[in-house]
């Protein structure tokens, strides 16, 4: 008797051991698949060998919910694509008749006109040029969204395309009476990545400081390949820093500004595999560059 019940007592044991594993053996199959199934776009569902009715509900439930969250993406995607599409197109029938307009008020300039009237000319001619620019970045930058990382990559040598960029806006910089202490490394920084992008980011980051310093810009390029842009700011706050890579946002002492440039360093940079980020202390602006 007691033989006998001991003997069903391990057989109970060993059967438990087995549902068990078994489960467990489910429980990370369907972890491992769920994982994959987030990564690439499939409509694979998850199967699992475990014939638990308890677990295989659970694939089931998460099959479904993974094929609602599938069509959200989807529809995500779609829409994005076509957001992209529009404000690419708007953008460009718009710059055909800003130019124009430009161009008649440069030619309305010369005539003999009474001093009021010319003054309302500067004014428009100078709302007509923001608008100009403003949608040439915004065509620029969707364009910049649309193509996302797929470049031509090329080996560089960054402090030869940093010195460029410098010497391209020196005289812009020397204008607002910025005169640049430049320090970059003698060793030499080679990186796989697109010279237009990186030459657009570091004339962009050279744009802001023409915008937002206060008469100083210090730029640094470390042997680690590390590039900071520096320089005092103190019509800016700590809040007003952590914005500044947001689209279209501008602060009062950029008026100027259509609020994309810093924008689209960003994202530049992050579809180069680096990252861009700004900080602000005693009254200075830091932006630093990682490669």
């Amino acid at each position: 008797m007691v033989y006998g019940l001991l003997c069903v007592t391990i057989i109970a044991i060993i059967v438990m051991g087995v549902k068990i594993f078994l489960m467990r053996k489910s429980a990370v199959e369907i972890a491992e698949a769920f994982a994959d199934r987030l990564k690439t776009d499939t409509n694979t569902i998850i199967n699992i060998s475990c014939r638990d009715s308890r677990m295989r509900l659970l694939a089931d439930r998460i099959n479904r919910e993974l094929k609602i969250l599938r069509r959200e993406h989807h529809r995500y995607t779609q829409g994005d694509k076509e957001l992209k599409a529009a404000v690419t197109n708007i953008s460009h029938d718009l710059r055909t008749p800003l130019t124009a307009i430009c161009g008649y008020l440069d030619v309305m300039k010369r005539m003999e006109i009474p001093e009021k009237i010319e003054q309302y000319l500067a004014i428009i001619a100078d709302r007509a040029e923001l608008m100009k620019q403003l949608t040439e970045e915004l065509f620029g930058y969707s364009v910049i969204l649309s193509a996302g990382g797929n470049s031509e990559k090329e080996e560089i040598l960054v402090n030869q395309v940093l010195e460029d960029s410098i010497m391209g806006y020196y005289a812009a910089l020397t204008d607002k009476g910025i005169v640049p202490k430049v320090k970059i490394t003698e060793q030499k920084i080679v990186k796989t990545l697109n010279r237009a992008k990186l030459s657009r980011v570091f004339s962009n980051l050279l744009n802001n400081a023409i915008k937002y310093s206060n008469g100083d810009l210090e730029i640094t390029l470390s042997d680690e390949g590390i590039v900071t842009f520096v320089n005092t700011a103190r019509g800016l706050n700590s809040v007003q820093v952590e914005r500044l890579f947001d689209r279209f946002y501008t602060v009062e002492a950029a008026r100027n500004s259509t609020g994309l440039g810093l924008s689209i360093a960003k994202t530049l940079v992050e579809q180069s595999g680096g990252s861009i980020t700004a900080g602000y202390s005693e009254n200075r602006l830091i932006i630093t560059v990682v490669l």
